[in-house]
């Protein structure tokens, strides 16, 4: 009886003090991976906001899916890295998630914003060449912002400019240094655009040779040709006598 009676008093003291166990909530959740599991006590860090992101892009995916009409889900936060955006492929109806760089290649837009050299400049002439091949009636957007690079891979950027079929309109958007200037200038008459707040400036073409004599000169020769090349195609796209360009370039900074 005595247990009987220490049990009954230690539950009407739990009565009386009010105090209350700590119960599961429906509405608050932690993450363990990417799953949804039991409620996440008070005092822990902050939720994983990658998980948060997980969650609403999947139920996002799930809504999607269950409705006829295709729709553009909305979100207020990106993941780290390269960012991903949605995008609808002309002639479908379902929207893909394909990263930032991905997205502008399909609208036609291609970035020069690193030192020209001879893989970055393969990239550049497969993605215009891809471009052109579907349809040649578009503009291609080349938007520049970069110091220049290596003598033979811009210049093969350059042929590849004049030889598509598509128009190419080009745009400097922060600075166009040596070549990336040239660049600039290739592009089509009545397309080319330079921000406010940009620089351009041109130089000629430098190098440097060893070996034996013969091969020094002609190492400096083909230098010089490609020079005087380089003088004459920057007067044809202005429109400036050769003579102008060569002082404009050896004199000034724009």
């Amino acid at each position: 009886m005595a247990v009987a009676l220490h049990a009954s008093g230690s539950s009407c003291l739990n009565s009386q003090s009010g105090v209350v166990q700590p119960s599961l909530s429906c509405t608050s959740k932690v993450f363990v991976g990417l799953k949804p599991q039991s409620a996440r006590p008070l005092g822990t860090g902050k939720p994983n906001l990658n998980v948060e992101f997980h969650e609403r892009v999947h139920k996002s995916i799930q809504s999607r899916n269950c409705n006829k009409k295709p729709t553009r889900a909305r979100f207020g936060m990106m993941p780290i890295g390269t960012p991903r955006v949605p995008y609808r492929t002309p002639g479908e109806g379902t929207w893909q998630w394909v990263d930032l760089w991905n997205a502008l290649y399909r609208e036609r837009v291609i970035f020069i914003g690193q030192h020209i050299d001879e893989e970055f400049s393969n990239q550049i002439l497969a993605t215009m060449l891809y471009l052109d091949s579907i349809d040649s009636s578009k503009k291609l957007y080349l938007y520049i912002n970069g110091p220049g690079g290596d003598l033979t891979p811009s210049m093969a950027i350059y042929d590849t400019m004049q030889s598509l079929k598509s128009p190419v309109g080009t745009q400097c958007v922060g600075y166009a240094y040596n070549l990336a200037g040239f660049l600039l200038a290739a592009g089509e008459k009545g397309n080319r655009v330079a921000m406010p707040l940009s620089r351009i400036a041109l130089q000629s073409p430098a190098g440097s040779a060893r070996g034996q004599a013969d091969d020094i000169r002609n190492e400096a020769n083909e230098l010089l040709r490609i020079r005087d090349y380089l003088f004459e195609e920057l007067a044809k796209k202005t429109g400036q006598p050769v003579d102008k360009t060569q002082l404009l370039i050896r004199d000034l900074c724009i």
